[in-house]
């Protein structure tokens, strides 16, 4: 994307890097021959062809805590470029790096990126404040403490292997971050945070993907005056789900990944004639219809699309071996990449073309008979909780598609399944789960459909 309006001297350049995938945002900074980069995705190339393209150099990177859903390349660009990895002492970070914290700060050209500790999202985590060459606070990169129009989650860290810490702890540090430190801001200060709409580290985070800290105070619904006990009730209120991958990337970011190119050529290809090995999971990541015409008994149907890293991250275990399916040598790439982008590259067990024999198909709904007669189907409902409130069918089943592999056992056979989301995509991922689970059973996919449905129930 086109570099981001200077809001610092003109020797300065901000520049937002964006996986629309992810909804992250990572960030170069740029004084005269100096680069730091912020919270880098798993690529490090577009932070390389940056610097290259201004002949300048990368001298640091910053990671304002151990991402939860992305993979980082912090590691990789350090080994190549000879920058230094700066962090927060509180990560416990097991790669090179140098304690960013209150206090310490790095001189890039002109101008100085200070640490500010902001923990709340995590307890180890950073935001950085750009100042320039006057000694005035210019912008703050707000990593995942404060998004636009949103803060962070503070429940992604309660599993031991993570820290164990409580949701409600890092809510009140998260209350004292806010207030304490990014409120008292000049309202001037432009926001730049690592997240955009569609992030699971937030829940209603603004289509906006940079901000100011006088128009977060005016709008922003955490910053509004609160004693801290609604704070933490307000904030913990229908955030949602946790995808299966989330504390995993937390590990592997504190380790550090190993370089993205050489993850992906390390991945098996198999010849799409290959036997597959019994008993592991087969993602198919073609279009619903096509999943429909033709596939492997038990295969998935996790279409590539927008969010499929997410989806895939939540359907699927951290440990858990799969074989990724694809109908194009171009299409098999690209997820390929996007598996890697959660650290699950490791997992795949081969990436093959879509065999030329595919027995199993599915059944196509009939629409006009669940408008009719919807009693005589049981209707799952894959929709998040937050979204199910809002109930399409009346008496319908909700489990979330995160949870469906889990508890598809919970779904009565007696009458046929049928499964619906709110647009389509995760409803043939669903419908294909309870197949793979309930073989005996008849199985629908809503699809698309759902969106009739949705009118009907809204008038």
């Amino acid at each position: 994307m086109p570099p981001l309006p200077s809001s610092t001297a003109s020797a300065v350049q901000i520049q937002q890097f964006y996986d629309k995938g992810l909804a992250h945002a990572s960030y170069a900074v740029r004084c005269g021959h100096k680069v730091a980069i912020i919270d880098p995705g798993r690529d490090p190339q577009p932070y390389y062809d940056f610097a290259d393209e201004h002949e300048a150099r990368i001298v640091a990177v910053i990671e304002t805590h151990p991402h939860a859903d992305f993979v980082s390349s912090h590691l990789e660009i350090a080994e190549e470029t000879n920058a230094t990895i700066y962090c927060s002492k509180l990560v416990g970070a097991k790669y090179p790096h140098k304690g960013f914290d209150d206090g310490d700060r790095i001189v890039l050209g002109t101008v100085e990126l200070h640490a500010l500790n902001t923990p709340g999202h995590s307890p180890d985590s950073i935001s950085v404040l750009l100042l320039d060459d006057l000694a005035q606070t210019r912008a703050v990169f707000t990593g995942d403490t404060l998004f636009v129009g949103d803060v962070g989650r503070p429940d992604l860290r309660e599993d031991e292997a993570i820290g164990g810490h409580a949701r409600e702890a890092l809510a009140a540090q998260l209350y004292h971050s806010t207030r304490q430190k990014l409120m008292t801001l000049p309202g001037t200060t432009k926001v730049y945070p690592a997240h955009g709409p569609g992030s699971l580290c937030g829940k209603t985070t603004s289509p906006d993907l940079d901000s100011t800290i006088a128009k977060e105070l005016k709008t922003n619904y955490a910053l509004q005056p609160m004693a801290q006990d609604e704070f933490i009730r307000v904030l913990l209120e229908d955030q949602p789900f946790v995808p299966k991958y989330f504390g995993h990337d937390v590990k592997l970011n504190k380790q550090g990944a190993r370089g993205f190119e050489d993850s992906i050529r390390a991945v098996p290809h198999p010849s799409p004639s290959a036997p597959l090995e019994a008993g592991v999971l087969v993602i198919d990541t073609r279009p619903a219809a096509r999943f429909r015409a033709g596939h492997l008994p038990g295969a998935i149907n996790l279409q590539d699309g927008g969010k499929f890293e997410t989806w895939l991250g939540s359907v699927v275990g951290p440990t858990e071996p799969f074989y990724l399916l694809a109908d194009s040598q171009i299409a098999l790439d690209t997820v390929v990449r996007k598996t890697a982008k959660i650290g699950y590259e490791g997992n795949i067990k081969g990436a093959l073309l879509v065999p030329s024999q595919l027995p199993a198909t599915a059944p196509t709904v009939d629409v006009p008979a669940v408008r009719e007669h919807p009693g005589q189907f049981t209707i799952v409902d894959i929709r998040n909780r937050a979204e199910a409130k809002n109930q399409v069918f009346d008496n319908a089943l909700v489990i979330p598609l995160p949870e469906l592999r889990e508890r598809a056992h919970e779904i009565p056979t007696g009458k046929p399944v049928l499964i619906h989301c709110a647009g389509g995509y995760r409803s043939a991922a669903g419908a294909s789960i309870v197949q793979a689970a309930l073989p005996g059973a008849e199985v629908l996919d809503l699809g698309e459909a759902i969106t009739e449905f949705q009118k009907a129930a809204v008038h």
